[in-house]
């Protein structure tokens, strides 16, 4: 099983609104290796209910907790593992804010901004630290 360590390994989802879309795919993939990133490892998973829910965990009593689930189970979801200096913070600020409409404004070139429908649907997953990060990935890897 591979871990995280502090900020050179993330997790990346792409969901299922784009993972089916191979141009879409291509071009999440090839705006992380621009930026001088790694793709390590990639699994390609239809995940199950109780995984969803076991991966969004921490939003488990928020009003979007099932709305989360029932996104990441309505197609197959691609999970990168990437790598490089400072990739959590960096990757974060590449896919911009969760609401695709907030980052339209806020950052109309982030991924979100250009792919994503609405908070649930919104194209790609970035762990949002090491510590999520390392469990993210080893949910995966």
């Amino acid at each position: 099983m591979q871990r995280a360590d502090d900020v050179r390994s993330t997790l990346v989802l792409i969901k299922p609104d784009v993972s089916g879309n191979e141009q879409a795919v291509a071009r999440i993939i090839g705006r992380a290796v621009a930026r001088g990133y790694t793709v390590k490892d990639r699994v390609d998973i239809a995940l199950s209910r109780v995984q969803a829910a076991a991966l969004y965990a921490d939003h488990e009593g928020m009003p979007s907790f099932e709305d989360l689930v029932a996104a990441a189970t309505s197609g197959p979801v691609i999970a990168l593992l990437l790598e490089g200096d400072d990739v959590i913070r960096g990757w974060r600020m590449m896919i911009g804010p969760t609401d695709p409409t907030v980052a339209r404004k806020q950052a109309p070139q982030s991924l979100r901004a250009l792919l994503g429908t609405d908070t649930c649907r919104n194209a790609v997953h970035g762990s949002e630290s090491p510590e999520a990060a390392q469990r993210e990935i080893g949910f995966f890897f």
